[in-house]
């Protein structure tokens, strides 16, 4: 049924479409969550880092309505749940593009074992938020371990791995590539700033430019092409 339904270019223009505002929902609702989860009593310990703190007070003494309207734990594991569409949506996408590139040798192992992790992410998360509702329970905290932090590594491990590969083969468009292969530094980066699900947003907007580029109509296989269009830089995510 996948098969079917990634195999013809209106499915795939639509997935682009889907990664392209997937990826911004996720910048924006990520970060209502992190406020969210900062109201909790495991995210209280998210607070110790300045610059978390700095942002962190004054938007959730601003957006308050959105985040008092039921105990901490529920209103942080429902605007969780926004996770799955997310990462659904970048893995959707990414299968789209490996199958455009049709990669071999050694990047076709990296984009297998990438999608292998992407697709585990989304199991991790769907059992993280959409198995509890307003409180925790001990499945989805066992599968944190089993599942969240296997993901997690492969992920980003894999990521960095497929990104450089891509740099060094010269793919384009540029931008994606560097996303994924700067992404564990990134990702640090955007540790030290907000929560966990934030880590993933250097794969969401790789995959969203690939996206948009897929909804566009415009080459995703990375191959030059001589004698062709030129198509605005701006939407080459270059």
């Amino acid at each position: 049924m996948a098969r079917t339904f990634l195999s013809t270019e209106q499915s795939q223009q639509a997935v682009g479409r889907f990664a392209w505002a997937a990826a911004w929902a996720g910048l924006v609702l990520g970060q209502l969550h992190a406020l969210a989860r900062h109201n909790t009593v495991d995210g209280q310990g998210d607070l110790q880092q300045p610059l978390t703190r700095w942002w962190s007070d004054p938007a959730r003494r601003v957006l308050r309505p959105l985040l008092d309207w039921a105990d901490p734990d529920t209103v942080y594991l429902t605007y969780g749940k926004v996770w799955l569409p997310v990462f659904l949506a970048f893995t959707l996408c990414a299968v789209v593009v490996y199958r455009r590139r049709r990669p071999t040798g050694w990047e076709r192992l990296a984009w297998r074992v990438l999608l292998g992790g992407y697709a585990l992410a989304c199991v991790a998360v769907l059992i993280d938020y959409w198995t509890q509702w307003t409180g925790y329970n001990r499945f989805a905290q066992a599968s944190f371990f089993v599942l969240t932090v296997p993901s997690l590594a492969l992920v980003l491990l894999g990521g960095t791995v497929l990104g450089s590969t891509l740099l060094v083969r010269r793919y384009r468009p540029l931008l994606p590539a560097l996303l994924l292969a700067l992404q564990v530094p990134l990702a640090l980066g955007i540790l030290s700033f907000t929560s966990m699900g934030s880590a993933a947003l250097p794969t969401m907007f790789a995959f969203a430019v690939l996206g948009r580029r897929v909804a566009l109509a415009l080459p995703v296989d990375g191959r030059r092409r001589s004698g062709s269009r030129q198509p605005d830089p701006q939407l080459l995510g270059q």
